[in-house]
């Protein structure tokens, strides 16, 4: 089945969603504008179409894509040499992607995601038979709880997950303009807010030294810190390795740390991080992810399956395929794609579906492919640009 056309196209959004980080605001752009944006891709092979969606997220801290770089690096780079390609040559592909350009992650992924699609439509099977079977039939999904300068905000935010939609696992922002002591009060104020039932974890982006990871630990000994994910600047392994020593049993997760499987490798032999944060998008899609998570298995690691999927079903279904082919006892606390999954407003590119959130969890679609069906004509109106590669 060789690919014998690719779309590529920006779509706008019905919603714009803005939060803070510790490295500056999170922000799905004004409408009408293309900064902030999904880039879709549509690759045609002998009649089945694959679809693919990746929302590049800069401007931020640690993603260099953005939607020009990735429709740039699809439209003139990787797509150009696909045509003609045969449809399941993955690993030809992936080594094709090294060899021209070797990162622009947020394109690579959405290639790989809808290669997966087409692959899946081809043999009439949903995407995880492709990655090794259903390991889990229903995944547990994750909230993150933006930042905010009063912890009542916050608070509202988590019993917000917890009664509207069943979450118990919750991630609150961290690394913020009021240091690691505001963020300690947030923390507590939250867990006295909602109790102990659920698990509450800490990310600060990047946002704390070594010693205010540690000073934040001892503080929050009493509380009960579930766990926490990447507190230092990604290429510190050192630092990770001395805060995990110090965190007593408490797990460390490297996100912003592990994009690549050299970053897995380094990781692991450094016995820095308890586990690794799998977001597709900037691992490259889910073959690359797939060869991520076998180091981490081999190290004695856990994953996480992380990334909102703004607005996005195709992005939010590509990490359920993921999670739903990986064992439980290798996946930790739960999944992060709530927003693709009608929590903050529905896909606008995907009027109908069944791909929703119940009682804190999801089932993976399992219609060929990803399982989402994408109505074209709502593509057609919420359309920004379109390029075609043939």
């Amino acid at each position: 089945m060789p690919i014998d056309r690719i779309e590529v196209l920006v779509t706008d959004l019905t919603a714009r969603l803005q939060r803070e980080t510790s490295s500056g605001p999170y922000d799905t752009g004004a409408p009408g504008t293309l900064i902030g944006k999904p880039v879709l891709v549509k690759i045609h092979a002998d009649g089945v179409t694959g679809y693919g969606q990746i929302r590049p997220i800069s401007p931020g801290h640690f993603i260099p894509d953005t939607v020009h770089s990735v429709v740039g690096a699809i439209t003139e780079v990787y797509g150009p040499r696909l045509l003609g390609k045969e449809l399941f040559d993955l690993e030809a592909t992936l080594a094709m992607f090294d060899q021209a350009l070797p990162a622009n992650m947020n394109a690579r992924a959405a290639l790989d995601h809808a290669l997966h699609d087409a692959i899946g439509k081809a043999l009439k099977l949903p995407v995880y038979r492709l990655l090794g079977g259903l390991a889990q039939e229903r995944i547990p999904l994750e909230w993150s709880v933006s930042m905010a300068s009063d912890a009542g905000r916050m608070i509202a935010d988590a019993e917000r997950a917890m009664k509207e939609f069943g979450i118990r696992v919750l991630c609150l922002k961290a690394g913020g303009k009021g240091g690691w002591r505001r963020d300690v009060q947030n923390f507590i104020a939250v867990r006295k807010a909602i109790g102990p039932d659920a698990v509450i974890g800490m990310d600060p982006n990047e946002g704390w030294t070594v010693s205010e990871a540690i000073r934040v630990a001892r503080e929050l000994a009493p509380h009960r810190l579930d766990y926490l994910e990447q507190p230092v600047k990604r290429q510190n392994i050192a630092g990770m390795a001395a805060i995990r020593r110090a965190l007593d049993g408490v797990p460390l997760m490297a996100d912003e740390g592990v994009m690549t499987l050299g970053d897995a490798y380094a990781l692991a032999r450094a016995e820095a991080v308890d586990v690794f944060c799998v977001k597709l998008y900037k691992m490259g899609g889910l073959r690359a992810a797939k060869k991520i998570a076998a180091v981490a298995e081999a190290a004695g690691i856990q994953v996480n399956v992380g990334g909102l999927a703004v607005h996005s079903q195709l992005e939010a279904a590509a990490g359920a395929h993921f999670y739903a082919s990986t064992p439980a006892r290798l996946v930790m606390p739960a999944a992060e794609f709530i927003f693709g999954l009608g929590a903050i407003g529905p896909d606008p590119l995907v009027p109908d579906t069944d791909f929703t959130i119940k009682d804190g969890h999801v089932t993976p679609p399992s219609r060929p492919g990803l399982g989402i069906v994408v109505s074209e004509e709502a593509l057609k109106r919420h359309t920004l640009k379109r390029e075609v590669v043939k």
